[in-house]
């Protein structure tokens, strides 16, 4: 056992052993051990029927002015982003905009030596298609910030050939979703981050979430959490001192797979609304949360923007996590027993931890 998986279940034995402690005192307990041993850092809301039941702040939003992390901050999502990406797909899809089945290069015509990749490929993370994060750190000016089209461009130039062949089998791909939101944008002709504030953010009144390039779009937000990671002498330091040649600088201007920015209350709205018809029916929602297929009719553990799992326990499960520099966030939902977990941090050490097991046990009453 890791020194993680020690530590928490010393936390969790510890908790188990001051008797009968209510869920919301267990979850305290817990999250404050967790943050004293410097392995969590930021927000966790965690709610029953859409009723939150423990909902509590840890550490810093900015080091250097030391300002304090509350239940208003704004975290960048990471990868957790995709569900709003997904999510404006369906959106033009019901607005017959486009079709799931269309192949990518209907929009994308450059991309049209890749062959019959279709949205829904890219949806599935079923495309084949090559990391462009890689392209970029082989090929990419450093010193340019590059945006949605150039993913398109490095693609088309060198033409680095595909994994496998699309639907053959599922491969986790940032870049089939920074190509959806390039998609969002063409057809909507607007821009990613207008697209989803318009139909999603200001619908469900979102307030403080945003699509938000800190460095490529500088701009002063209010509560905002800066994003930690440690150096070799174990300071905390942001990406930003590794220097503009860094991912964290040249990929700031890309959208899609992430770049959505948001808070624990906010993600609860966005919740309930998927619970609800303000955004899609029942139709929309079974095809968001049923696992997708490969060509030989093999189903993968992904839907549209989120990871689709059957617990013998606890049901149907839909989760996402998201890294980034700096950031680890994770949002869960039970679909059959109407909980939620939402986790935000904004620093990432050798002890940084998602500890979902054990908030299970508390929340089941195990």
């Amino acid at each position: 056992m890791n020194k993680i998986a020690l530590c928490i279940a010393f936390t969790l034995i510890s908790i188990i052993g001051l008797g009968q402690k209510t869920q919301k005192e267990q979850l305290d307990s817990l999250f404050t051990s967790l943050f004293e041993q410097k392995m969590f850092n930021g927000n966790v809301l965690i709610a029953n029927k859409g009723k939150v039941i423990f909902e509590k702040s840890f550490g810093w939003a900015n080091e250097a002015t030391k300002q304090s992390i509350n239940s208003s901050t704004v975290f960048e999502l990471a990868s957790v982003s995709k569900q709003f990406t997904a999510m404006a797909i369906v959106l033009l899809e019901k607005q017959n905009k486009l079709k799931y089945t269309d192949k990518i290069s209907r929009y994308i015509p450059e991309l049209a030596f890749y062959g019959n990749i279709t949205i829904q490929n890219l949806l599935h993370h079923t495309s084949g298609l090559p990391d462009y994060m890689e392209l970029f750190e082989e090929k990419w000016d450093k010193t340019k910030f590059a945006v949605n089209q150039d993913i398109v461009n490095e693609l088309a130039k060198y033409q680095p050939k595909l994994h496998f062949l699309p639907g053959e089998k599922y491969e986790y791909s940032n870049t089939g979703y920074a190509l959806l939101g390039l998609i969002i944008e063409k057809v909507s002709k607007k821009s990613f981050g207008q697209f989803l504030s318009e139909h999603i953010f200001t619908p469900l009144k979102m307030k403080n979430t945003l699509v938000y390039r800190r460095r490529f779009a500088p701009k002063t937000i209010k509560n905002y959490a800066h994003g930690y990671i440690i150096d070799s002498l174990g300071n905390k330091i942001l990406p930003d001192s590794f220097g503009k040649e860094y991912y964290t600088y040249y990929l700031d201007g890309i959208v899609g797979d992430g770049m959505v920015n948001s808070t624990v209350r906010d993600l609860l709205k966005w919740d309930r609304a998927l619970y609800s018809n303000k955004l899609v029916n029942d139709k929309d929602r079974k095809i968001i949360f049923s696992k997708g297929k490969t060509n030989d009719g093999k189903t993968v553990d992904y839907g549209l923007g989120w990871a689709v799992l059957e617990n013998k326990k606890y049901g149907t499960i839909v989760n996402h996590s998201g890294g980034w520099a700096g950031y680890i966030t994770f949002i869960e939902r039970h679909l059959d027993n109407d909980k939620t977990i939402i986790l935000l941090q904004n620093n990432i050490t050798e002890n940084t931890s998602l500890p979902i097991e054990e908030v299970y046990k508390i929340l089941y009453n195990e």
